[in-house]
């Protein structure tokens, strides 16, 4: 007698994961925008813990189902890469929020806006590329759509560079100022890194499958 017990879908729970790291991006932006206080942000930080929460449940559950699956779309190591890697995703933007607001920041920096919306798009970027996962061996645009997630990171990598160098130079007499927001820089230009370090994972493995 067959089970009745439906398969797990992995690749609704990779989506999933870019949904919530989208979210998550969103609320960042949402930070940057409204910021006027630094310990006004704590009212956002249950939201973002509230999201972590929810990332932290797709994990679990694919994770549960890989353990006992005999056969998998992709091989376990790329399920867990990947996997891995949208949880880091997640985790990483909640530090940004929650560092502005433990750094006590008396002002939101005027290159931080533009950052975060390099974030949101990059993120939104890679919910395109992981909605046409599943389908990239037969895909026309999957390629493209990777190569955008490498274009963002490409731009916000610039942008870093010159951000960073202002800090350090017309910034340079505040030194407080230069640690705390080359710091806060560093985190958001990581989150620009693991979208595309994500969607170069899931170029090998169409590469592998192909």
């Amino acid at each position: 007698m067959k089970s009745s017990k439906k398969k797990f879908n992995y690749f609704d729970a990779f989506e999933r994961q870019t949904e919530i790291a989208a979210k998550q991006a969103r609320l960042l932006l949402e930070v940057v925008e409204g910021f006027s206080r630094a310990e006004d942000i704590e009212a956002y930080l249950p939201r973002a813990h509230a999201l972590e929460n929810e990332g932290d449940v797709v994990c679990h559950k694919i994770f549960d189902a890989i353990l006992p699956d005999f056969v998998t779309p992709i091989d376990r190591e790329d399920i867990i890469a990947i996997t891995n890697s949208m949880d880091s995703l997640i985790d990483k933007i909640e530090e940004v929020i929650q560092r502005f607001y433990m750094y006590d920041i008396h002002f939101m920096h005027h290159d931080a806006e533009p950052f975060a919306r390099m974030i949101v798009k990059s993120c939104d970027a890679l919910c395109a590329a992981m909605a046409d996962f599943r389908n990239c061996k037969k895909s026309k645009k999957f390629r493209q759509l990777i190569i955008q997630v490498n274009d963002i990171e490409n731009e916000a990598d610039a942008f870093y560079v010159k951000a960073v160098r202002k800090l350090h130079t017309i910034d340079r007499e505040n030194p407080m100022r230069v640690v705390v927001w080359t710091s806060l820089f560093d985190m958001m230009e990581d989150c620009v890194d693991i979208c595309e370090s994500t969607a170069d994972k899931m170029n090998s493995i169409m590469l592998k499958n192909g």
